[in-house]
């Protein structure tokens, strides 16, 4: 595997951005694990959408969702719109050419129609399992939303998908790796940094305790596959705080701020000490 150390000097790196547009404050830890210690115990979890910056280009992960889907899930709650968020980090949603979808769960592959001109980048796998016969199970369909389904499948006809079979590249030095495990067909973001190699790891890990302490996220098709994916995604990264957790409140407080915008931190920066 290649690492920071390793890199061709002529790699380009590029800033990464998290950016919180909801939160959850009122759940608890039995939510948060397979194994919980505590089950009442509170334990928020925050909502992220990612951006990767080139020099040329801008990258979205995840396109997170919109009020009305909050709205569906007692005790979500709506930080900012995302497309408010992206253009406070300068980003014109009309204009991004790139937008993955690391698995099509509610909270990561609404909002669609924002990004009009984008090709969307999605795993093979991931679209058989939203659209097959798993979704006759209602505890496998039950963090799908049918309209954000049915815009996939729209954008499918629409010649904007571009569909992905494994790991592949999608720019100088960004690559999509498929891991499963959460869903079928969930996928992770690795970048290249000034700091080394950064994981989006999504919901392969929820939080950065599901990983360190091999303790899954409850949501799971494959809980074999999600424990080996942890082993891929730690593989793929530098270290223990290159993989950036899909929903860790931690977070915001490991890195630090774009000034003004509590709710943007930069990942391409060291950890806060």
């Amino acid at each position: 595997m290649t690492t920071s150390a390793t890199r061709p000097p002529d790699e380009p790196t590029y800033q990464v951005l998290a950016l919180r547009y909801a939160t959850h404050a009122e759940r608890t830890e039995g939510e948060n694990f397979l194994r919980p210690s505590g089950r009442s115990a509170v334990m928020p979890i925050d909502y992220y959408v990612w951006a990767i910056l080139g020099a040329d280009r801008v990258i979205v992960v995840d396109t997170g969702c919109s009020a009305e889907a909050l709205n569906e899930r007692p005790g979500r709650t709506l930080v900012a719109p995302v497309d408010e968020l992206l253009s406070a980090a300068d980003i014109d949603c009309s204009t991004v050419a790139d937008v993955v979808l690391t698995h099509m769960h509610y909270d990561h592959a609404g909002c669609l129609d924002l990004f009009p001109s984008a090709t969307i980048h999605v795993q093979d796998r991931e679209m058989a399992f939203c659209t097959g016969r798993p979704m006759v199970h209602d505890v496998l369909r039950a963090a799908f939303r049918v309209e954000d389904v049915v815009s996939a499948v729209r954008s499918v006809h629409a010649g904007r998908v571009r569909f992905h079979d494994g790991t592949a590249a999608i720019a100088r030095g960004v690559t999509l790796h498929l891991v499963g495990g959460h869903t079928a067909g969930i996928q992770v973001v690795r970048v290249p940094t000034a700091r080394g190699w950064v994981v989006l790891a999504s919901d392969t890990t929820h939080l950065w305790a599901n990983i360190r302490e091999r303790n899954p996220f409850p949501i799971v098709t494959d809980v074999t596959a999600m424990l080996e994916g942890y082993l891929l995604v730690e593989s793929l990264a530098d270290g223990p705080d290159h993989v950036i957790p899909g929903h860790d409140p931690l977070v915001r407080t490991r890195f630090p701020a774009v000034p003004g915008r509590p709710d943007i931190v930069r990942l391409d920066v060291p950890p806060l000490s």
